[in-house]
């Protein structure tokens, strides 16, 4: 009995290795199979057969540049995936379930995901889901073992350490990780930075060195991952803070700007409030015009003299315009 329980557990092994082998690659021949599964093609030919009990659809084609093939069927069967497209698959959800379309359906995959994955890798998982919060769309690449060094350590409350362009210098930095969040283009981390005494967010792709401590932490009570982070991409960095009130909704506004430009509040029906960074205010306040909607500075207050300044500069330049003759009311 116990020889026929490992010989059993050999041949729903190679079945799987089968499977996982139809998934790679469009058409396989039997000769091909059997090479890589170290079997004969009757072997083959069976392993196949008990594929297609199974649900799979395997199509079996003759001739040259014939062979088997994976076919899609009525229903969709199980994925054979490793640890490092798991991993990756985690990471692409989470994307989207961060984003505004197929947010639902990608939090069910992981929910899902994370039911059936073997226990080392739904360990993964859940330090993915519970450790990343978004805003935005697609983004940069970053080194899958650097993000799950990353959400780790947000998921035990440990210390993790990392090597961060300071100026013109590389500085190594110990921080309490508390979220990671992916923006439209990159993905950050919110820490409570130990040596600076306050929250920082730090670009991912941009340290080197990342490693988990041993030393745990009490969770501190923390900011708005999200929010923070993405007021810091769109206003803190720069030099100038500018603030407008908008008379559009919220809504309208944040599908005009992209969400590292700035911040959208909402301030009642049909009146929003923006945030937005600069380096130069009469650009910020050129953008803020072309959006459409009428608004008003809110601050800083040289933004609202540069209003003037610019609206006499442009009525200068259309004085030599003649204006448009008026029609008269019947």
């Amino acid at each position: 009995m116990g020889t026929a329980s490992g010989d059993d557990r050999g041949t729903t092994e190679r079945v799987l290795t089968l499977l996982g082998l139809l998934q790679q690659r469009r058409i396989w021949t039997s000769p091909e199979l059997a090479d890589r599964l170290d079997v004969t093609p009757r072997t083959v030919r069976r392993d196949i057969e008990r594929l297609r009990a199974l649900g799979y659809q395997v199509h079996a084609s003759q001739g040259v540049g014939g062979g088997y093939q994976l076919e899609p069927g009525w229903e969709l069967p199980p994925l054979l995936l490793d640890d490092e497209e798991a991993i990756a698959t985690v990471a692409s959800l989470l994307t989207g379930a961060g984003g505004a379309v197929a947010g639902d359906a990608a939090l069910r995959a992981l929910t899902k995901l994370d039911r059936v994955l073997p226990t080392r890798l739904r360990n993964e998982v859940r330090a993915l889901s519970g450790s990343v919060e978004s805003f935005g769309g697609g983004r940069a690449p970053v080194a899958p073992e650097v993000l799950m060094t990353l959400a780790r350590a947000c998921r035990d409350e440990v210390e993790a350490g990392f090597d961060y362009p300071s100026g013109s210098e590389v500085r190594t930095r110990r921080v309490e990780p508390y979220r990671l969040v992916a923006s439209e283009r990159h993905w950050y981390l919110l820490a409570y930075d130990l040596d600076r005494d306050d929250w920082r967010s730090f670009r991912v792709d941009r340290m080197t060195g990342v490693s988990a401590r041993s030393w745990r932490f009490r969770p501190r009570a923390a900011p708005d991952a999200a929010a923070y982070v993405q007021e810091g991409v769109a206003s803190r960095v720069y030099s100038h803070q500018a603030r407008f009130l908008v008379r559009a909704s919220a809504d309208t506004v944040r599908a005009q700007v992209p969400a590292s430009a700035a911040l959208v509040r909402a301030r009642g029906s049909g009146v929003c409030e923006v945030l937005s960074g600069t380096e130069n205010l009469d650009l910020v306040l050129m953008h803020v015009l072309v959006l459409g909607h009428e608004f008003e500075v809110l601050d800083p207050p040289e933004l609202g003299r540069r209003c003037r300044v610019l609206a006499d500069r442009l009525l200068s330049a259309g004085a030599a315009v003649p204006p448009e003759p008026r029609t008269e009311e019947t």
